[in-house]
């Protein structure tokens, strides 16, 4: 049984959600709120966390901050754009760390990314193996761009005894996702191809790489409950991987969305498409130990409700 966050905590608390706006971000912004937080949300357009002056502003009178913006995007996003994707999110690392400590934030939880690992981490992935070598070079800019925050957490823990932390996230999907076919992740990316093909009655539907690789998915709901778990319990800079520790491979994945869409054709692998990591899925015991998190909602249950969401609200062509 998992963990809840406790209302006792967040009552009142000065809460500053940045990238609240966003896919994560709206799901740890709903249960702040039922938990009674006094919650702000930082959007892009208001506050430019690149620059150290526009992040004091976003940051001041916080007494926890949740740090979830970053440029980001899928595999194709990421191979367009390598250099925004390091600078961007370098600065927004370095600002967010910073300007915290000088407006006397309490706790700051700091969303990393699994695209931190080394490409060819043994499975499942444990967190002393995170500085073993070179991410996958699809997600590097990224990944590394993030995993220094693991760096800065421990820094700034021993030279001012600013209390943070570094969840590390797995893939994440569910309701409310980017389903845009270029820059999504590759669950919101099948169901939109897998519906949008039942709904045309196309024959065919074609997925990028072979299928072969695998990866962990986190549904958005756990992983919202996770960070709020953070910020109450974890008090280290060591990585805590925040997962559900299952492996799925991709062709399985698609054989599930396959059928749970009713799409009535075949699926075809165009294997021209970069796989990404071959492997990919997270040993979470340190987030059991450490914070009592474990996932809730299993693949299947987290599909059916995305693919409804989708379905419920998109435009499709």
């Amino acid at each position: 049984m998992s963990a809840q966050p406790d209302a006792g905590f967040w009552s009142g608390r000065s809460t500053v959600v940045t990238g609240g706006a966003g896919f994560l971000g709206r799901a740890v912004v709903r249960d702040l709120e039922a938990l009674g937080a006094d919650v702000r949300v930082t959007r892009s357009a208001e506050h430019d966390l690149r620059d150290g002056a526009a992040t004091r502003a976003a940051l001041d009178g916080a007494d926890v901050v949740v740090h979830l913006a970053a440029n980001v995007g899928g595999i194709g996003f990421n191979r367009r754009n390598p250099a925004p994707l390091v600078y961007d999110n370098l600065m927004m690392v370095g600002n967010v760390f910073e300007q915290a400590r000088q407006a006397g934030v309490a706790k700051l939880v700091s969303a990393c990314t699994v695209c931190a690992y080394p490409k060819f981490t043994p499975a499942p992935f444990r967190e002393d193996a995170l500085w073993d070598g070179y991410p996958e070079e699809s997600n590097a800019p990224y990944g590394l761009a993030k995993k220094m925050m693991l760096v800065v957490s421990d820094a700034y823990r021993r030279q001012y005894g600013f209390d943070s932390c570094v969840p590390i996230v797995a893939n994440l999907y569910g309701p409310g996702d980017n389903f845009d076919l270029e820059d999504s992740h590759v669950i919101a990316a099948m169901i939109r191809k897998y519906v949008e093909a039942r709904d045309r009655g196309d024959e065919t539907v074609t997925l990028w790489g072979t299928g072969t690789p695998s990866r962990e998915f986190l549904y958005v709901d756990d992983a919202a409950r996770a960070l709020l778990l953070a910020a109450e319990r974890l008090d280290t800079s060591e990585p805590v991987n925040v997962g559900t520790g299952i492996e799925t491979r991709i062709k399985d994945l698609a054989e599930l969305i396959h059928r749970l869409t009713g799409f009535e054709g075949e699926t075809v692998w165009d294997s021209s498409r970069p796989d990404g990591q071959p492997q990919r899925f997270l040993d979470v015991s340190r987030a059991r130990e450490l914070m009592g998190f474990a996932s809730a909602v299993s693949l299947e249950d987290g599909l059916r409700e995305t693919i409804a969401s989708f379905e419920a609200t998109a435009v499709r062509s």
